[in-house]
């Protein structure tokens, strides 16, 4: 049975006006999650601008979330990178950060075959007594991990999951062969409920920073069979969860989590904040939904 929890938001990294790191508004961002709904945080994955993060600032992140909400969920760091070394060496570094779980991205840009994609996480799992969870977002990636090199992986003991971002058909195929105890949660938030109705565990979610309760009332309606009710939840959110993606992520959830009462602060370049326009049809979309 999975540990960490249905909900589980990708959170955003709080960054001063001089593009530096704000941790103690990440510790803040923390506790404020976990009271909000969430079971746990994914820190520094691509929602907390993990590629413009140096590895000293991903384990200082790591070390202080853990401290803020290590004993009431949590908390999985996203150490995965391009390069298995240097993957490996960030992994085997967050371990002594307490982390529950690392979550391992696919390589992205230098487009490693499928056999490259097993050997490069198997390394990595055999190199740490971290729980490990996959991360398959191939519109991020360009590669996709095909659903039969996911269960191959899934034969490695401490790979126990993945944060799945393809579409149904993969989705279907992965449940169907998966072993037992290995757990698929949904990494896109549109894809949630239908996710959950093939058999996949929870969501590790980017509109968890502002739906958190929300979610949870979907989910928990849907695992105690009331179909029509986590359908009309689905069918609520839909309009946020579309809205925080009308732009790359995470623009338009650190401006949506500023309107709501939390400011997280800038992004670091090359990500630039909202436009005028952008932030003014989030505001409608939000305001749709109750949130302001």
């Amino acid at each position: 049975m999975p540990t960490f929890g249905r909900l589980l938001t990708a959170m955003v990294t709080p960054m001063n006006s001089d593009f530096s790191v704000d941790y103690e508004r990440a510790a803040e961002l923390a506790r404020y999650l976990v009271a909000n709904g969430n079971d746990g945080v994914v820190v520094s994955g691509t929602t907390g601008e993990s590629p413009t993060l140096t590895m000293a600032e991903k384990l200082k992140l790591f070390e202080t979330v853990v401290k803020a909400v290590g004993d009431k969920a949590a908390v999985i760091g996203g150490t995965g990178s391009y390069s298995t070394a240097e993957t490996i060496e960030l992994t085997k570094r967050a371990e002594a950060t307490g982390i529950h779980a690392a979550l391992l991205v696919v390589p992205y840009y230098n487009k490693p075959p499928q056999e490259g994609l097993y050997r490069h996480f198997r390394a990595i799992a055999e190199a740490t007594s971290l729980d490990c969870i996959l991360y398959n977002v191939p519109s991020r990636t360009v590669v996709n991990l095909a659903p039969q090199t996911t269960l191959r992986l899934a034969e490695v003991p401490n790979i126990i999951g993945i944060k799945e971002c393809a579409d149904l058909n993969q989705l279907t195929a992965i449940l169907s062969g998966a072993p037992a105890g290995f757990t698929v949660w949904s990494g896109d938030d549109a894809l949630t409920l239908p996710y959950l109705a093939l058999g996949a565990y929870g969501i590790i979610s980017v509109a968890g920073h502002v739906v958190g309760p929300q979610i949870q009332e979907m989910i928990k309606a849907f695992v105690e069979g009331q179909n029509a009710q986590a359908a009309a939840w689905h069918r609520r959110l839909l309009p946020v969860f579309k809205g925080l993606f009308a732009v790359t992520n995470p623009v338009l959830v650190k401006a949506a989590l500023a309107m709501t009462g939390f400011d997280a602060g800038t992004l670091r370049p090359p990500m630039v904040e909202a436009t005028e326009k952008e932030r003014e049809t989030l505001r409608e979309v939000l305001a749709s939904a109750g949130l302001l």
